[in-house]
């Protein structure tokens, strides 16, 4: 069994008691209103959290964190290959050459057998309120469709963004998570992928 720190603790008893108390998870947010710490810090522990086995976390929706019960468990064995491919404006879109960077090798649960995907490295700012910052790898699942809601590559113009996706009557909204950022509208919007999770190191 992998230690976690005091502080973790404290953050996955509050994780635990809020989510009893409310029937659903705190945000991020909450979490570091809470401790009145930053949003890197929270994101770093609920990371530390992830790896030890502790927590989970899908990122494609608001409030998904989940305590795992009966505490870690044992690491899979299926290993991944991922391109890694440029970066991504997380601000504003970013002219982007596809150029291949090399390859990142990851496990579940970033990565599932029988899928497809790349990663890139997230520039920017607008998707912090999703736990997205600036540094991190986005792994993401190739596709060319998505559904409301969902976290996607999008290419606009020859540039290359990571937005949250939604379809309206006759246009594409790509939301940033982020207030200082205005969404981007457009009719013309090639997805390439849809997020699948995000690594930190640190």
């Amino acid at each position: 069994m992998r230690k976690i720190t005091d502080r973790q603790q404290e953050v996955l008893d509050f994780i635990s008691d809020f989510t009893r108390e409310n029937n659903y998870a705190p945000t991020v947010r909450e979490i570091g209103e809470h401790f009145e710490i930053s949003l890197r810090a929270v994101q770093d522990h609920i990371t530390a959290l992830q790896k030890k086995g502790y927590l989970s976390q899908a990122q494609k929706r608001a409030r998904s964190l989940n305590i795992i019960s009966g505490g870690p468990v044992e690491p899979v064995s299926f290993v991944a290959r991922v391109p890694l491919l440029g970066s991504v404006a997380a601000g504003k879109p970013l002219l982007s050459e596809e150029n291949l960077d090399g390859y990142v090798n990851l496990t579940e649960p970033f990565v599932r057998p029988g899928k497809t995907y790349f990663a890139l490295r997230v520039r920017g700012q607008s998707m912090i309120d999703a736990g997205i910052l600036e540094g991190d790898l986005a792994v993401v699942e190739q596709a060319k469709t998505a559904v409301d809601g969902q976290i996607v590559v999008a290419v606009i113009d020859n540039a290359i963004t990571l937005k949250r996706f939604y379809k309206e009557s006759d246009r594409i909204r790509l939301q940033p998570e982020n207030p200082a950022f205005q969404p981007i509208y457009s009719k013309e919007v090639s997805i390439v992928g849809v997020l699948s999770n995000i690594v930190r190191t640190y």
